[in-house]
């Protein structure tokens, strides 16, 4: 049996808090599923590059998601701040600094690990056609 409401939620449709401490295990799915999918966008327009199992450091994940969350309210016209938009762009060097580990992430290779670490964290996947879970696309920044 699951809590998953008739009308879903969706990645993407909210602004989601920075940390999932206080969401229901449906909404901790969601909003690591967010996080995972802001990490590829991040890596692809900035060079971003967490380690693997970032998802185990509380450090890189407060780091991503502030990233993400601060990119996002740019992107969305929410902030419209050029010396602020310089600041992100200065600071990612220390963000690199925070997210920094000896293995690199690759998200083909740490896919299962992180799903195994949201069903093991108590996260409640959606019912997924075929059986699966999937990833959502991430946002095109």
């Amino acid at each position: 049996m699951t809590d998953w409401p008739e009308d879903q939620l969706e990645v993407g449709e909210q602004r989601w808090p920075l940390a999932p401490a206080h969401l229901l295990p449906r909404e901790r799915w969601l909003w690591w599923q967010q996080l995972w999918s802001d990490v590829l966008a991040l890596g692809e327009r900035y060079r971003i590059r967490p380690a693997s199992g970032w998802w185990e450091d509380g450090v890189q994940v407060e780091a991503l998601a502030a990233l993400a969350a601060w990119v996002e309210r740019y992107d969305s016209g929410e902030w419209d701040d050029p010396p602020g938009k310089l600041s992100l762009l200065y600071d990612l060097e220390r963000v690199r600094e925070l997210i920094r580990g000896s293995e690199p992430f690759h998200p083909e290779r740490d896919r299962a690990t992180f799903t195994r670490f949201l069903i093991d964290a108590g996260c409640q996947p959606p019912p997924a056609m075929g059986g699966e879970a999937t990833c959502p696309p991430h946002r095109q920044w």
